[in-house]
Order: structure tokens, then C-alpha cells, then sequence
């Protein structure tokens, strides 16, 4: 949504009520003239100013725990600017209609609030820190659990700033202020108690006044009758330009003693410790009333203690391989494999077992495909090689890695396991799975597959049934057995005729001319984000190939699923656009959904 917005022209960033009433009066003085700027004090919020009668009016928009926005006691509305669309039609409590938005001036981006680049500073050293990431997966890592890392970091950095004291005493606090430079306005913050209660300790004409700072049942904070703001930060930032009932504003920061830390009750660990707190699993330690586990629908009870894991905290996120002492190898020994009991599924080559692979200094649970053997069918080995060639050459958190081929009483290909299976099995089971969680699963497909188009493979056989779950958070795209690598000069794959192809999940130039490209992944995309959507349904039930290519011939294409949101459907027609040239790529199909995921799911 910030993406969004901040591409609105009449949207201003992070500037102050009255830097909003000076641009205001002086672009005019028509009634209904208007801004949007962002909330100072709600996190994710944004604030309306409007010009009537000569005078600015202010209008806080909240995001509500809907993932819904709406001004104080008004409709609900899907983003900002519907909320502004809405009141240029309905005055609906505002003192007039909104009439004409006050653009920025030329040349003018919105202004970046002083906590937006330390954001930025600290998810990534968050995230590199707590999972030990760096280069591609670091940032494929914060792509994927950005809207979370965002609330984690806003509600916990006010620990990182010099200003926080933690939970000193009163009697500690004043000496503190009255050492060294005695300025006016040269402030602290300290913890009162563990019920998310503070203090802001003010140095005014050599005295210390304290101002407490408590949490209302929503978790809101103030100093009594005072503005109340998300976190202390904002409150700090408020209360550095505009006194609004202490004796004066805040100027200076007073550090902490050299080597104490502002953390509650334990030791800042250095910036390149890997173990520096996950409190992403924790929870806030503060303010109960806000729930920062990142997802709401428990993942099924053959998880570990039934916790809601991310990726990250697989062991199947980093290669097999990640360990420099464990060697590379394209081939495993049997003596290291393992087979366990039950199939995990079958198929025409065989059965995929459930096995250990003992590495140097790890064991790893793997998935085993194991060719029956058929010395009348030595095409289906060559498949199955194909698809091993293929694999070993990928190496991407949201793709089934190929540990190795092993060659033993049967051609088996060792990979990462999936144990929660295909997606399109797991959601008929699971109905009760949200909307936030598909979008999660699908666009973690769309970043597989955006690496798959970098690296100028196409995938061929792309639908529900080929991506397995690890988690009901974490998916990975499987069965390359159709994939092809093609040159970057070409970038599309030429067929000889038709195969056993899967007609229903193929774009048209596939079906007519026998050409692949990552464009026709991105249709196959599209028929797979229905399936998602449907809950694993069939696309095009009780339809015939020849049935489905006479619809889409003639401009027509499935109907959205039920409840399906309507920017998701409208994703999936832009995924089944017509000509492959017009088609979007995943370079553009994985930031939208990245977009609508980080909507929702803040």
C-alpha cells in the first residue's frame, strides 16, 4: 500500500500538520482543497487535510485490523484512496466535499520520516542476524516476511535508540540528564514497569520533570491527556517539534552509559552476532495487546509442537549444501540413504519414498524418487535423468533442490522434502486456510519462478500439483521433468510435436506453435493462482482440451473463484493475455503480488 500511495501526487510523506496547512493556503483558497500525508502517530495510518473557510481541517485515517482503512467513526474503505473517493461524493462527518487535491510541488518527492532509513537498517540486520543469511537469500528472506519484520522492528526499535534507558529509577534518571551539557529540552525515556508503562524524563531550566508515559487497552501510548501514538518513537518525533503540553520540546537525546543497553532484561548483542533476538516467534515483550506471530491459521499437527514456522526456520531454506565442509556431489552413496517405510506418492516412473541422507556432519529427511524397474521403458529413465540434470543446475529457497542421483538395486534421485505434499491436495483439505496464507504460497511460487526466468529456464509443467508444501507457509516449485534451459539470444524453447502435455495449464502459442517461454510459464501461473484460490480445484472442469482452446480462442476465460479478491482475479487475466509479447513477465508478476500480499497481511 505505501507503494501505492506514495506514487499519489497529492501525497506528501512524513511532513507536520502545519508544514500540511502552509501548503494548503498556499496553493489556494478553494473550499475542499486536500492532501494526504502519513500518520505521524498510527502506524500504517495516513492523515487528511482539508482547506474550508480559510482554515485547515485534519483527518486521521487508520488502518483498521481489517486491513481496512477508515476515518474515526466512518465507513470502511479497501485503501486511502478509496476512503478519499468515497468523501469527494459523501461529506459522511467532514466539513465539506473533498473538491481538488493540492499536488506536491514540481520536483518534490514525498518526505521520508527520519525512522524510514533506520527501518530499513534494521530489518535487514534483523534478518541477517537471526536467520544468518546474506546475498540472495537475505533479500529473498525479507521479501517474503517484510509486512511482519516492519511491525516487529517499528514496536521494538525505540530499544536501539540512545534515548532508551530501560528500566532504570527515577532517582538513576536525573543524574543522568543533569551530567555533561545541561540543555533545555535534553530528554530520556525509561521503562516504569513490565506492563508497557514509561517514563519521559525532561531537563527544563536544570530541573527534571517527569512525564509518565502509560498504555491504553489497545495498546496505544501517551502521557496523560496527551496525542496517542503506536510506538514511543513516534511519540518522541511528535514531541521534538511541537512541545503539545510538556514545558518545552525535546532537543537533545541523552545517551546511555557507555556499554548499557536499552534492551528489557537482556545484553545488546553485538551487530554481527547471529543470535540476536527472534522475537519475530516471541512476540512482542511489552504490549500484549498487539499479536506479532505472523500468521493466524495453525499449520497442521504434523509440525513440531503444532508452531506456526516460517521459512527461515526450515532446514530446507539454506542449500544442503551451505556448510563449506560438506563437498558437493552430483552422486550419493547408498550406504548414506536410508529408506523409511509408507510412499510418499507414485507415479508412472515409480514411488517417492521418505528416506535420511547421512551428510559429513548432518542428516537431512529427504524425499527419494525411485524408478521401478522396466527395462522395456528406458525413456522413462532418461526423463528422470533430465529432470536431475535440470535441478542441479537451480539453487533457490522456493524450489525443490536435487541433493543427488544414486545409483543402486534402482535409479533413485534424492531431493528435498516436502512433507506436506502438493499444494492443490493440501487446500482441499485444509478450507479453513485464509486468503493471506494463499497469497503468501503463491507469491513464494512467483519468486521461484522469477528466479527461474533469470536464470532462462522454463519450467513447462507449472500448476498447483507440482508445488509442494513444506509448511502451510513455505512452498516450493517441484517436477522439472519438462524444463528446458534456453539460450538467452532465443529465450523461448521450440517442441518437436506434441506430448503428454498438460493442455488446460498451457498458453495459446504453446498449443498452435509448440513455443515456451517464460511468458507461458506466466500463463501457466495464472491457471495455477486459480487453483489456489479455488481451494484445488480443476481448472476448466468437466472440459476437453479441444473445448478449452475454442474459449480461450474466443476471448473467453474462467470465471474468478468464489471469494476470490478482485486485484488477485484481476492478476490471473493479466497472466492470460493472448499474445506472449503483451504478457507480463515475472519481473513484473512477482512485485504486484509482493504488493497485495504486504495489503493484506500488515
Amino acid at each position: 500500500m505505501a507503494d501505492q500511495v506514495n506514487t499519489l501526487p497529492f501525497f506528501y510523506g512524513n511532513i507536520t500538520r502545519e508544514e500540511a496547512e502552509g501548503y494548503l493556503k498556499q496553493a489556494g483558497t478553494g473550499n475542499g482543497m486536500y492532501l494526504l500525508r502519513q500518520s505521524r502517530n498510527y502506524l500504517g495510518g495516513f492523515a487528511l487535510s482539508v482547506l474550508h473557510s480559510g482554515r485547515c481541517y485534519h483527518y486521521t485515517i487508520e488502518r483498521e485490523p481489517s486491513e481496512t482503512y477508515a476515518i474515526a467513526g466512518g465507513k470502511s474503505h479497501r485503501s486511502p484512496v478509496d476512503v478519499i473517493d468515497y468523501h469527494s461524493q459523501e461529506t459522511d462527518g467532514l466539513v465539506c466535499l473533498l473538491k481538488k487535491p493540492c499536488n506536491r510541488p514540481k520536483n518534490m518527492q514525498p518526505k521520508v520520516g527520519p525512522f524510514e532509513d533506520l527501518k530499513e537498517k534494521l530489518i535487514r540486520e534483523y534478518v541477517k542476524q537471526t536467520w544468518n543469511l546474506q546475498g540472495a537469500a537475505l533479500e529473498q528472506a525479507i521479501i517474503s516476511q517484510r509486512p511482519q519484520l516492519e511491525k516487529l522492528i517499528a514496536t521494538t526499535a525505540h530499544e536501539r535508540m540512545p534515548w532508551f534507558h530501560g528500566t532504570i529509577a527515577r532517582e538513576e534518571s536525573e543524574p543522568r540528564l543533569q551530567n555533561g551539557s545541561r540543555t533545555n529540552g535534553k530528554f530520556l525515556i525509561r521503562q516504569r514497569d513490565l506492563n508497557g508503562s514509561y517514563a519521559l524524563c525532561l531537563l527544563h531550566e536544570g530541573q527534571v520533570m517527569h512525564y509518565r508515559i502509560d498504555r491504553d487497552r489497545t495498546g496505544k501510548l501517551s502521557i496523560p491527556d496527551g496525542k496517542k501514538f503506536d510506538t514511543l518513537w513516534q511519540l518522541v518525533e511528535h514531541y521534538s517539534y511541537k512541545p503539545d503540553g510538556l514545558l518545552r520540546v525535546l532537543t537533545e537525546p541523552c545517551p546511555r552509559p557507555d556499554g548499557e543497553t536499552g534492551l528489557i532484561g537482556r545484553p545488546l548483542l553485538p551487530r554481527d552476532h547471529p543470535g540476536l533476538t527472534s522475537a519475530l516467534s516471541q512476540g512482542p515483550r511489552h504490549n500484549t495487546t498487539d499479536n506479532l506471530n505472523p500468521y493466524e491459521t495453525r499449520v497442521p499437527n504434523n509440525q513440531a509442537g503444532g508452531k506456526e514456522a516460517m521459512p527461515m526456520d526450515t532446514e530446507v531454506y539454506e542449500s544442503p549444501y551451505a556448510d563449506p565442509d560438506e563437498l558437493r556431489s552430483s552422486t550419493v552413496d547408498r550406504s548414506q540413504l536410508f529408506l523409511e517405510d509408507g510412499e510418499l506418492g507414485s507415479g508412472n516412473f515409480g514411488t517417492v519414498m521418505r528416506g535420511i541422507y547421512k551428510m559429513r556432519k548432518t542428516e537431512k529427511s529427504v524425499a527419494v524418487k525411485i524408478l521401478k524397474n522396466d527395462d522395456n521403458n528406458p525413456s522413462v529413465r532418461e526423463e528422470m535423468l533430465r529432470e536431475a540434470n535440470v535441478m542441479q543446475q537451480l539453487d533457490n529457497p522456493y524450489i525443490v533442490r536435487m541433493i543427488g542421483i544414486c545409483e543402486a538395486e534402482n535409479l533413485m534421485l534424492v531431493m528435498e522434502l516436502a512433507e506436506l505434499g502438493p499444494l492443490n491436495k493440501f487446500l482441499q483439505k485444509h478450507k479453513q486456510t485464509t486468503i493471506k496464507n494463499i497469497t503468501e504460497l503463491v507469491h513464494q511460487v512467483s519468486m521461484g519462478m522469477k528466479y527461474l526466468e533469470e536464470h532462462n529456464f522454463v519450467h513447462r509443467d507449472l500448476a498447483a500439483r507440482n508445488v509442494l508444501l513444506v509448511t502451510q507457509h513455505y512452498a516450493k516449485i517441484s517436477d522439472f521433468g519438462l524444463s528446458k534451459a534456453v539460450a538467452e539470444e532465443q529465450n523461448y524453447y521450440k517442441a518437436k510435436g506434441h506430448g503428454k502435455w498438460p493442455v488446460k495449464w498451457y498458453a495459446p502459442e504453446c498449443i498452435n506453435y509448440f513455443k515456451f517461454s517464460s511468458k507461458s510459464d506466466v500463463w501457466s501461473f495464472g491457471v495455477l493462482m486459480w487453483e489456489a484460490y479455488s481451494y484445488g480445484q480443476k481448472p476448466y472442469k468437466g472440459m476437453k482440451g479441444n473445448d478449452v482452446m475454442q474459449m480461450i480462442e474466443s476471448g473467453m476465460r474462467m470465471d474468478a473463484p468464489m471469494n476470490c479478491p478482485q486485484e488477485i482475479y484481476e492478476m490471473m487475466r493479466t497472466c492470460w493475455t493472448y499474445k506472449a509479447d503483451e504478457r507480463p513477465g515475472f519481473t513484473i508478476v512477482e512485485p504486484r503480488l509482493r504488493d497485495y500480499y504486504y495489503d493484506i497481511a500488515q
